[in-house]
C-alpha cells in the first residue's frame, strides 16, 4: 500500500494542507473529500488497464495500520470524540517541539467544540472518525454513509478547512464491507499500529509510564500511534496528553523521527 498524489494535482496540494475554502457558488459541505467536486464522489476510482489509481485509491480495499516504509519513522495521531480536555496542552507541546500529528474528529465533537476543532485544523491534518462514534456493524449502509458524510460536513463547517480523505473506524472495528463503503465515499481507512490505552485513565489501571511503555513496545518503521484528547467521562486527567512530552522524547531517543501523516499523501 502506498499513499501518493490525488487525481488532480491542485486538489492534492490543497488536501495535504487542509486549507481549501469554498468555491464560488458551492458550499464546503457539498464537496467530495477525495476530489473536491461539488457534485459528490460516486464510486471511488479503480485502476483501469494498469493506470495509476491515484493517491488514495492505492489504499483502497484494506485497512492501513502501518505506513509502508523501511525508515525509522513514526506517525502520531489523536482521536477527538469526547470533550476538549487536553487539546490546548497537546497543541502547545506539539508546537513547542515542532512535531506533527493528525487528529481524527467525530462530527459531534466538531459541533460541540468548534474552537478546539479549528485550532487542530490550523496546525495539523484532520481526519474523519464518524459523526457519533457508533458500532458500524450495527448500521445499515445508508446509516453508515450518513455517519461518514455527516462527520465530513460537520468538520468542514466547524473548521472552514477540508479534512484529509482519511477515515478511522470507531473502536477500529473494520470489516471488508465497511472499508469498501468508505472507499466508495472517497476515504482510505487509516487505523493504527498501537493504541496507548491512555483513554482508560487511572480508573482503568493506566499511568503515564504505561502509556509511554506501550509506544516503546510498538516502535517499528512506519508505526502509527493512536492517542486520545479528552476523556470519555469528561473528567480526570487526559493521560495521553500528560504523557505526550515523554512519548516524543522517548521516540527520538530510540532513533526514530516523527513524520506528518500528510506527507504520505504526496
Amino acid at each position: 500500500m502506498v499513499l501518493a498524489g490525488l487525481s488532480v494535482a491542485v486538489t492534492a496540494a490543497a488536501l495535504v494542507l487542509g486549507l481549501i475554502l469554498p468555491a464560488s457558488g458551492h458550499s464546503l459541505t457539498d464537496r467530495c473529500p477525495r476530489t473536491g467536486a461539488a457534485t459528490g464522489c460516486g464510486v471511488a476510482p479503480r485502476s483501469v488497464g494498469g493506470a495509476d489509481p491515484g493517491p488514495v485509491g492505492r489504499l483502497y480495499g484494506s485497512e492501513v495500520r502501518r505506513i509502508p516504509t523501511s525508515s525509522r519513522s513514526v506517525a502520531l495521531t489523536f482521536n477527538a470524540a469526547w470533550d476538549e480536555t487536553g487539546v490546548e496542552t497537546a497543541l502547545t507541546v506539539l508546537r513547542g517541539r515542532n512535531v506533527p500529528a493528525t487528529f481524527f474528529l467525530t462530527g459531534r465533537f466538531a459541533e460541540r467544540h468548534p474552537g478546539a476543532a479549528r485550532s487542530m485544523a490550523a496546525e495539523h491534518g484532520i481526519g474523519n472518525h464518524s459523526y457519533s462514534h457508533p458500532q458500524f456493524a450495527d448500521l445499515t449502509r445508508p446509516e453508515a454513509e450518513q455517519e461518514i458524510m455527516g462527520a465530513d460536513r460537520a468538520i468542514r463547517r466547524a473548521t472552514g478547512a477540508v479534512p484529509l480523505p482519511l477515515f478511522r473506524f470507531p473502536y477500529s472495528a473494520t470489516t471488508p464491507e465497511g472499508i469498501a463503503q468508505a472507499n466508495e465515499l472517497g476515504f482510505a481507512d487509516i487505523e493504527f499500529t498501537t493504541d496507548t490505552n491512555g483513554y482508560l485513565g487511572t480508573a482503568g489501571g493506566m499511568t503515564v509510564q504505561k502509556v509511554v511503555d506501550r509506544v516503546v513496545d510498538a516502535l517499528t518503521p512506519g508505526a502509527i500511534v493512536q492517542m486520545h484528547v479528552g476523556t470519555a467521562q469528561g473528567h480526570g486527567p487526559a493521560l495521553d496528553v500528560q504523557a505526550l512530552p515523554r512519548i516524543i522524547d522517548t521516540i527520538h531517543a530510540h532513533g526514530y523521527r516523527i513524520i506528518d501523516l500528510r506527507t504520505v499523501l504526496e
